[in-house]
């Protein structure tokens, strides 16, 4: 609606989308004076709200009554796109965008009995608060509720009523709704808790986790939305107490999501995780992955190796395999055979051939990887080193003539030195083989709508700890409708790049401790995940706090050692 510039289009526009009646339309083109407030909905509704007396609300910091709200059924006013705001002078404020489409507050006031004023704002906002205090589908729960040939499930009802329940219209609606909206607000994972009087939702944006509003009558409909869940990613609904893992391929406006889907059985009924991978994400040049000069060059060398190990090690939703893909893709040419074995595959890579684990039918990395080396391969990229005979074999096609790319779970670089040799691999084959290591994180970047300057004694102190510039601006996170009041929009990442020196081969033989790795790493250049924060912190990107969160101090790591302490003494800054 925003891209409309005439007064007379944004009319069209508003008929076509039930916000006006043709004959409001015409009796509007005739009053409507020409200028820019009459270029935007808002200006047109902003209009209306003179011309009849009535209000006009931005919608930005209302907190609508939830016990006046209870007193309407969510399906109306989901249809009729109408939101009760507040109690005044005997009358209930409504939300609407539609001045003259009187039928939906005719049907509240006749189901009521209360006495309803209309107050203007924009569709766009009166569908996002709906969306924040009647909660995610409370128009299909409040349709199913209504249905009296629904039976509410519980643990007696057999499975065969469950299945059924579980197909309704409604629950199915449910759960697509609550895929769809975790999608478009970019999220990682959904999850489906289940408690003693709720079932909570919550989705896990930019690595934190969310609490979604949702109905309250929805721990009613648990077992049949868990059920639906099941039945879509071709689970045993009738087995409720062992864990089961299932996936889940969906298209939404021309982009497909595969959803790994975990059923885990909990006190109160059974808990859902779903990860959701998006499999056509654009990827980023290497230029583009926010590395510093000397990582960039460094990683951008052992591209062009004929053969050894290179890991990216971090947590699971670190983007690991994300800059792993980055590096294939700037090697990927017709001279160079690359292959990959992934479970699952989260990019369709074009001229690169790629495999995926399939337990199941006995398909794992360690069997797909002999295979793999009778195809006469360049570059190999392992998804996970997972185990000793996956780390093995890794090796020996090193040692052969391959350059291997794989991943690791480790808390820094130097950890990944030690977890292959504790894995059983020998030390020697470590040291032989192993060409570098990047360890990374995700960092939340601040929303460019509100951040602000940060002049608080605490970042003052920060900056005289870490020797910052002088002049040098440090921001808080504020919060906006924009980022949903978090402050942050997105994710940046951080890195530690390692080379395997000389130095450091020679500790590897000696089965020396991460600790005496990472020291002879940092004399040799090596800069940890903190000071890699630091330097996005410098550029504004994301706040002192927010490092802080995702990397973990140690007292090799220079200046940063009391910055939690001034950062705790001094709040976190953030509102």
């Amino acid at each position: 609606m925003a891209g409309e510039s005439t007064p007379d289009a944004l009319l069209d526009l508003m008929v076509a989308e039930r916000q006006l009646s043709e004959t409001d339309a015409r009796f509007l083109r005739d009053g409507l004076p020409d200028g820019p407030d009459t270029t935007s909905e808002a200006g047109i509704l902003r209009w209306l709200a003179s011309e009849y007396s009535v209000g006009f609300d931005t919608l930005e910091r209302i907190d609508p009554d939830k016990e006046l709200l209870s007193r309407f059924p969510a399906r109306i006013l989901l249809k009729e796109e109408l939101l009760p705001l507040r109690r005044e002078n005997g009358q209930v404020q409504v939300a609407t965008a539609r001045l003259f489409a009187t039928q939906g507050l005719d049907a509240l006031k006749s189901l009521t009995g209360l006495r309803l004023f209309p107050v203007l704002a924009t569709r766009e906002t009166i569908q996002r608060e709906m969306k924040k205090h009647l909660g995610v589908g409370a128009d299909t729960l409040g349709t199913l509720g209504e249905e009296a040939s629904f039976q509410v499930v519980d643990d007696d009802i057999d499975d065969t009523n469950l299945d059924n329940a579980a197909e309704d219209a409604s629950i199915i609606r449910f759960v697509n709704q609550v895929l769809r909206d975790a999608i478009q607000l970019r999220a990682s994972d959904i999850h489906l808790e289940p408690f003693e009087t709720e079932l909570r939702i919550r989705y896990r944006i930019d690595g934190v986790l969310q609490e979604v509003p949702v109905p309250a009558q929805i721990k009613r409909f648990q077992p049949a939305i868990v059920s639906r869940v099941k039945i879509l990613s071709h689970l045993n609904i009738a087995e409720k107490r062992l864990p089961q893992d299932g996936r889940i391929k969906i298209r939404l406006d021309e982009a497909e999501v595969d959803i790994r889907v975990s059923v885990i059985p909990m006190l109160h009924g059974e808990a859902v995780v779903m990860r959701l991978l998006r499999q056509n994400s654009t990827l980023l040049g290497m230029g583009q992955l926010g590395m510093s000069v000397r990582e960039l060059k460094s990683f951008r060398r052992v591209l062009g190796l004929p053969h050894g190990i290179v890991l990216v090690t971090g947590p699971t939703g670190s983007g690991k395999t994300s800059t792993l893909y980055t590096a294939l893709n700037e090697i990927n040419d017709a001279d160079t055979k690359i292959i990959t074995i992934e479970d699952p595959i989260e990019y369709q890579l074009k001229g690169i051939n790629q495999i995926q684990v399939s337990e199941k039918a006995g398909l794992t990395f360690a069997r797909g990887l002999r295979a793999i080396l009778r195809h006469d391969p360049d570059v190999l990229l392992i998804g996970e080193i997972r185990d000793q005979e996956t780390a093995q074999i890794a090796v020996q096609a090193s040692l052969t003539g391959h350059l291997v790319f794989s991943t690791l779970h480790t808390n820094d670089a130097p950890g990944a030195l030690t977890r292959l040799v504790d894995m059983g691999v020998e030390p020697y084959l470590v040291a032989s083989s192993l060409e570098a290591v990047l360890a990374q994180r995700l960092v939340r970047v601040l929303c460019s709508q509100c951040k602000q300057v940060d002049d608080s004694p605490a970042a003052n102190a920060l900056k005289a700890e870490l020797r910052f510039p002088a002049g040098q601006s440090v921001y808080r996170a504020v919060g906006c409708r924009e980022c949903r009041q978090t402050g942050y929009h997105g994710r940046r990442a951080i890195f530690e790049w390692m080379d395997t020196n000389h130095e450091i081969r020679r500790l590897i033989l000696k089965n020396s401790s991460s600790g005496e790795i990472r020291e002879a790493a940092r004399r040799a250049g090596m800069r940890p995940l903190v000071e890699d924060g630091w330097r996005l912190v410098t550029e504004g990107v994301t706040t002192p706090e927010e490092v802080l969160r995702v990397t973990k101090e140690s007292a090799e790591d220079g200046p940063t050692t009391g910055v939690a302490e001034i950062m705790a003494a001094g709040g976190s800054g953030e509102s």
